[in-house]
Parts: structure tokens; sequence; C-alpha cells
């Protein structure tokens, strides 16, 4: 185990332009020397919900190889990480394409600089999926949230999708429900363990292409990620199950709002193609490790 002091640690906020909104992530862009107890003991003490450690990197070829960890477990896929680290390596290398090699599979994205100077990064995920939720696992989850069937969108129907990792989809029936989550941590850890989902994805339909999300993550050791790139992707593919999208379209999600760290995700959908991008700024925060 590498003495993690040698190691810089970078602290972004992704999915805002706003170093105080959005969702806190670290990076390390030099992770070869660590092993995976050196990587959990940077994400614990770092204690965002996910920390990238870039295990392998060629510059020439644009090409790295991605670990996500959570402060409590490594995870196959992070979103808002992925954002950030792409963020953190045009800021060095300069913006282009990039390709991350993650254990979900081949991750490609695009950085561009705005006017502003504002890095911005856009990601394709693996090829998504979506379920209907069984009846035992939904039942589970609602009496740990302390939400009824009748809190839910009917017309959005409960499904586990997937885009990286798999998340339980959840549509409430208003933007007041979802602003009022006060859930049972370790039951619906228990449960999100037991199925093996990274989130719970709750959302609320504003419009056909705006929505507001609230993702639970306690499997994490965290009570909410505030913007949760994986799940955007996984909600884009969920999106194309139910048949919502009928020609290529972006959607927005806005997340973090009830937490006070307001952040957007756009979210590219095309119906020809099970991929979905996810597009975000990300800027440095104010404090580096």
């Amino acid at each position: 185990m590498t003495d993690e002091t040698t190691i810089e640690v970078l602290r972004y906020s992704a999915f805002t332009t706003d170093p105080v909104g959005g969702n806190p992530a670290g990076v390390v862009l030099d992770a070869s020397t660590l092993d995976e107890d050196g990587m959990l003991a940077i994400a614990a003490d770092v204690g965002f919900s996910e920390t990238a450690f870039v295990t392998a990197r060629d510059d020439a070829k644009r090409r790295f190889r991605l670990r996500y960890f959570s402060p409590l477990a490594e995870v196959a896929f992070c979103g808002h990480v992925t954002i950030a680290t792409a963020v953190a390596l045009a800021e060095r290398i300069g913006p282009g394409e990039l390709v991350f090699d993650t254990q979900a599979g081949e991750i490609p994205v695009t950085t561009r600089r705005d006017d502003s100077g504002v890095v911005y990064a856009t990601l394709t995920s693996v090829a998504t999926r979506s379920r209907p939720a069984e009846d035992e696992e939904l039942d589970a989850t609602l009496d740990a949230l302390g939400w009824s069937r009748t809190d839910l969108d009917a017309q959005l129907p409960p499904h586990v999708a997937f885009g990286g990792n798999e998340h339980l989809v959840l549509a409430a029936a208003s933007r007041a429900r979802l602003a009022d989550l006060d859930y049972d941590f370790d039951a619906l850890a228990k449960v999100m363990q037991r199925r093996g989902w990274t989130t719970v994805q709750l959302v609320w339909r504003e419009s056909p292409d705006r929505y507001h999300a609230r993702d639970p993550f306690p499997i994490g050791g965290v009570v909410e990620d505030p913007a949760t790139g994986a799940a955007a992707a996984a909600f884009g593919g969920y999106l194309l199950a139910l048949g919502l999208v009928s020609r290529p379209t972006t959607i927005s999600i806005r997340q973090g709002e009830d937490m006070g760290r307001p952040g957007e995700l756009l979210v590219g959908i095309d119906p020809s193609d099970l991929r979905v991008q996810v597009t975000g700024a990300a800027v440095p925060q104010a404090v580096e490790l």
C-alpha cells in the first residue's frame, strides 16, 4: 500500500460552473503506484461520493484507465467524476477527444472550452437497457423511502435502468414529493445491496425535455449524490425503453437543488443508438489536497 500523503488529489465540482454547486469529485491523475486499499483509503479521506483514479495513461493516444471508489467501495462507473477527470485532463493536455477504459467498458469523452474559459465534457455511455421493476423490490424500496405507490407518476412506471451501473428509477407525482426526502438509510442500503443498485434515481417531470432528480446513495456511504452522471445515462436508456424519445433529442436534468448544490446534466438520446451522451461542465474547487 502506497503512502497516500504523496499522492495529489484534485477537487472539482461537476455539472456546474460554480465551485460550490454541482457534485464534488475527487480526481487522482497519477494513481499508478496505488493498490486497491490505497485508493479506497484516499476516497474515504476525501469523503466525496466518488473519487476517480487514473491507473494507467497514454497521453499521446489520449487513452486512460480509470477506477472509481466511493468512501466505502469500488464502483464500476461514475459519471460525474468521469466528467471532472476529463476536464482536469483537458486543462493539462488540451481539449479534444479522450477515451477512458473502465470496468463498465470503454467510455469515449469529448472536451471543449467555451468562450468564457469553462471546460465542458461529453461522455458516451455503454449501451443502456431498462426493465420494469418487480413488485417485491419496488415495495421494499418504497417502504424504506416512506413513499407509497400513490406518490408515483403513473405515466412513468418504475424501472431498473442501466448505463454502466444499475439504478432503480422512480418518478414522483409532484415536485413536493421529490423535495420531501427523509428515508431509512440502513433499510434502503440493504435493498440496494441485495439488488446490486448503485443509486435510486428519484425524478419529477417538469416537461418532456426537463426533469428534476435526486439520488439517494447509502451504499456509497452518503445520504444523497448531488449530480449523478451514471444515473442520467441510465435514465436516457429508461426513456428509450419506454418509447418516449422518437427522434434525436437532448433533455436537461436539474439535480442538487434541494441540497443547496444545484447542477445541470444534459442528456443526449438517439432512438437509433442505445448509448447515451451526458454533458456537463466542471470547475476546480478552492481547495486541493
